[in-house]
């Protein structure tokens, strides 16, 4: 291991692999050829890049190699990694609509009032705050959500309280190009009613600012546009 005057260790015996400088000793002439070094790489008291003083083989401000005449640390720039930019996805703007959720003790009655094997056991639940489900994206699911289903509706009815007359998806509500919704229940077991009048399976109803939708033994959704 040679020592150079600078006083790097270099594994090369003529010039400091780490600084080019050449090694004391080294007898002068065509014989002793240096190795394949930028004309003047060793010379160099400033880095030609930003103009820092030089103080080792890379320069400490940008990481300029004195010694293969290129960037960032020795790396030669043709062989810097990149990284590659990520698209940016577009992100689905809220409808302006918002869905207010609440327990209908008029629509529970009138449930009730209509029979029913479970109907004993059914009661109004003593607390049930408002909630508040912002409608965005394409669809929004009302239902209770299920594990063993897969289904995790966007209007989850699973509580507490829990609405025993929901289907795990009761109904969906569909935004439209035109920036409103519509309602269609796909098959609920108990049924849908939207503003008091059933709503049929499978069949598209507009909806607008203010139309009340109900579902299971108590649960009334209000549509509203912000």
């Amino acid at each position: 291991m040679a020592i150079c005057p600078v006083g790097h260790d270099s594994a090369d015996e003529e010039y400091c692999d780490v600084c080019g400088a050449l090694l004391a000793g080294t007898p002068p002439g065509p014989a002793a050829s240096a190795p394949a070094v930028p004309p003047g790489a060793h010379q160099m008291d400033d880095c030609p890049d930003c103009g820092a003083p030089r103080g080792g083989r890379f320069c400490e401000s940008c990481g300029y190699d004195f010694v293969l005449g290129g960037g960032n640390r020795g790396t030669p720039p043709s062989t810097q990694p990149s990284t590659p930019s990520m698209p940016s996805m577009p992100a689905i703007p809220a409808s302006g609509w918002v869905a207010v959720i609440e327990a209908d003790r008029g629509h529970y009655e009138a449930m009730i009032a209509q029979g029913g094997p479970d109907a004993a056991r059914v009661t109004f639940p003593p607390y049930c705050p408002e909630r508040r489900v912002p409608l965005v994206g394409t669809e929004v699911r009302i239902g209770r959500r299920s594990q063993s289903r897969g289904l995790a509706p966007e209007i989850d009815l699973a509580g507490p309280p829990e609405d025993p007359g929901v289907s795990h998806l009761h109904a969906v509500l569909l935004a439209q190009a035109d920036g409103t919704w519509q309602l269609v229940d796909p098959g609920s077991a108990n049924g849908t009613l939207l503003n008091g009048k059933t709503v049929e399976h499978n069949a598209l109803i507009p909806l607008g600012d203010g139309d009340r939708v109900h579902v299971g033994a108590w649960t009334s959704i209000t549509v509203r546009k912000g």
